[in-house]
C-alpha cells in the first residue's frame, strides 16, 4: 500500500505550512491547513471552539498547547527545588506523566480521531473543555495529595481523572461506531485500547496512595507497566502511522497501515501477559509479555524506518521522534533483565528506577516534544509564513540539543560517579529549556 502524491506532503520549503497526514487514492485526511485558513477535502479537520474558522481553531490549540507546556515548566522548577522536596521523584514522574503526556494525548487523539474517521468541525468544544478541566483538576489533587500526604485527596483526584479518561473513551467508541469504514481507523482502535489500560492502571494507583502491605511492590510493576506501555506506548504506536510521514514530509511505506492493524493485538496480548506476569510474580512470563510490546513495537518501526530512509529525518521533530523509538527499545531491554534477575518483587520496584530513566527522559520526553514541535506551528495557523517562522523557532540548535540530551542520558545510565550524574541531569534540563522557551514565545506571539 503506496499513498498517492498529495502536493501537500512535498519536499520543498512549501510543505511545511501543511499538516496532512498521508492521503491515500480514497480520499484525504489534513491535521491541519494552508496559509492559516480551514483545509479543503472530505478528510480535513479545522475544528474549534464555536466554529470552524481557522482563528478559532488556533485559539484552541493555543490555549490546550499551554497545557502540557506548562506541566514540562513545573518540572524543570521542581528539578531546581528538589533538594528540599523529598518526594521529587513521584511528582516528577507524575507531573510529565499525569500531567503532560495525559493532556496531550486527550487533546491530539481527539484531533487524529475527527481527522482520520472525518468528523463533522464541532459547533463547540465545551465537551471536550469539560474533560480537560476535570482531568487537571484531577492532577493537581494527586499531585497536592501525594506530596503533602494527604491520600484521600490523591484518590479523589484519581477519582477526576479516570472520569475524564472514561468520558473520553466513550467519545472515541461512539464515534468509531459511526463513522464509515475508513483507512486508517486501526489508529483509533489504538487509543480506545491505550484509555483502557490507563482506566485498569489509575484504580491500583489510587490504592497503593491509602493501602502499603506485602502486595504493594507488585502493584507498584503493575501500575507503571500499564500506564507507561498502555496509555503512553500504545497511543505512540497508533499515532506513528500517519503522523510520522507527516512530519517527515513523505509517504507513507508499503504495508504501513498493515502492519499496524498486524501489531496492535500483539501489543494488548503482550500488555496482559505482562500484567499477570508481575502480579503472579512470575518473571518469565513478564518478559514473555515484554518480547511481546517489543515485537509489536518492531512490527510498527519497519515502515517507519522505510519512510526515513526515503526521506531522512531533517528537523528537530523527527530526530526527536527517531531518538525517542530508539530509548524504547532499550528500556524494554532493560525491563526485560531487571524482571529476570531481581529475584523477588521488591527488589524488582526497587530497581524499576533504571527503567524509568530511558523510559521516561528517553522515550516518553523526546516524543512529546518532537511531536509538539511539529503539531503546534501548524495548527496555531497565520499563513505560510508564520507557521515557517515557528518551526525555524522550535528548530534553532536542534542538532545540539538531540545530541546534548541524547548523550547526556546515555552517559547518565553508565556506572559514573555522583557528579557527572548531576552534570549530565542539568544538561538534560537544559536541552529541555531550549524547547520550552521557544515554544512559549510561539504561544505568546500566536495570541498577537
Amino acid at each position: 500500500m503506496t499513498a498517492a502524491p498529495d502536493p501537500r506532503i512535498g519536499t520543498g520549503p512549501a510543505s511545511r505550512t501543511f499538516g496532512a497526514i498521508g492521503r491515500a487514492p480514497t480520499g484525504g485526511l489534513a491535521i491541519g491547513g494552508a496559509g492559516g485558513a480551514a483545509p479543503r477535502g472530505p478528510g480535513a479537520l479545522a475544528a474549534g471552539p464555536g466554529g470552524g474558522g481557522s482563528g478559532n481553531r488556533a485559539g484552541w490549540h493555543r490555549r490546550a498547547g499551554a497545557l502540557p507546556l506548562g506541566y514540562l515548566a513545573a518540572l524543570v522548577v521542581l528539578a531546581l527545588l528538589h533538594p528540599w522536596l523529598p518526594t521529587w521523584r513521584w511528582l516528577a514522574i507524575h507531573l510529565l506523566l499525569l500531567g503532560a503526556v495525559t493532556n496531550a494525548i486527550l487533546v491530539w487523539s481527539a484531533h487524529f480521531t475527527a481527522a482520520i474517521l472525518r468528523l463533522a468541525v464541532p459547533a463547540r468544544r465545551r465537551a471536550q473543555a469539560t474533560r480537560l478541566a476535570a482531568l487537571n483538576v484531577g492532577v493537581l489533587a494527586v499531585l497536592v495529595g501525594g506530596a503533602a500526604d494527604q491520600p484521600w485527596l490523591g484518590v479523589a483526584g484519581a477519582g477526576a481523572v479516570f472520569t475524564a479518561v472514561a468520558t473520553h473513551l466513550a467519545w472515541l467508541s461512539r464515534h468509531l461506531r459511526a463513522a464509515l469504514p475508513a483507512r486508517f481507523a486501526v489508529t483509533v482502535h489504538y487509543y480506545r485500547c491505550a484509555a483502557a489500560a490507563l482506566l485498569v492502571g489509575i484504580p491500583v494507583g489510587a490504592w497503593m496512595l491509602v493501602v502499603d502491605d506485602t502486595a504493594r511492590p507488585r502493584l507498584v510493576l503493575f501500575h507503571a507497566h500499564v500506564n507507561l506501555l498502555g496509555w503512553v506506548t500504545l497511543t505512540v504506536l497508533g499515532t506513528l502511522l500517519t503522523f510520522w510521514p507527516t512530519v517527515l514530509r513523505t509517504r507513507m511505506a508499503d504495508g504501513a497501515a498493515a502492519a499496524s492493524r498486524t501489531a496492535l493485538p500483539v501489543a494488548v496480548t503482550g500488555l496482559t501477559v505482562l500484567g499477570i506476569g508481575v502480579l503472579a510474580w512470575w518473571p518469565v512470563v513478564a518478559a514473555g509479555g515484554l518480547l511481546l510490546v517489543a515485537t509489536a513495537a518492531a512490527l510498527t518501526a519497519r515502515p517507519a524506518w522505510l519512510a526515513a530512509r526515503g526521506k531522512p529525518p531533517a528537523s528537530f521533530a523527527a530526530w526527536s521522534i527517531t531518538a525517542a523509538g530508539g530509548w524504547l527499545f532499550v528500556a524494554l531491554a532493560v525491563d526485560a533483565g531487571m524482571l529476570l534477575t531481581a529475584g523477588s518483587p521488591a527488589v524488582a520496584a526497587d530497581r524499576f528506577g533504571g527503567v524509568l530513566t530511558p523510559l521516561l527522559a528517553g522515550f516518553v520526553a523526546q516524543v512529546l516534544l518532537g511531536s509538539l514541535a511539529y503539531l503546534l506551528p501548524v495548527m496555531l495557523g497565520g499563513g505560510p509564513a508564520a507557521v515557517r517562522h515557528r518551526t525555524q523557532a522550535l528548530d534553532r540548535h536542534f542538532a545540539q540539543r538531540v545530541v546534548t540530551a541524547n548523550g547526556a542520558l546515555a552517559v547518565f545510565l553508565l556506572p559514573v560517579g555522583p557528579y557527572v550524574r548531576i552534570t549530565t541531569s542539568l544538561l538534560i534540563l537544559a536541552a529541555l529549556v531550549q524547547f520550552l522557551i521557544p515554544a512559549a514565545r510561539v504561544l505568546l506571539t500566536a495570541r498577537r
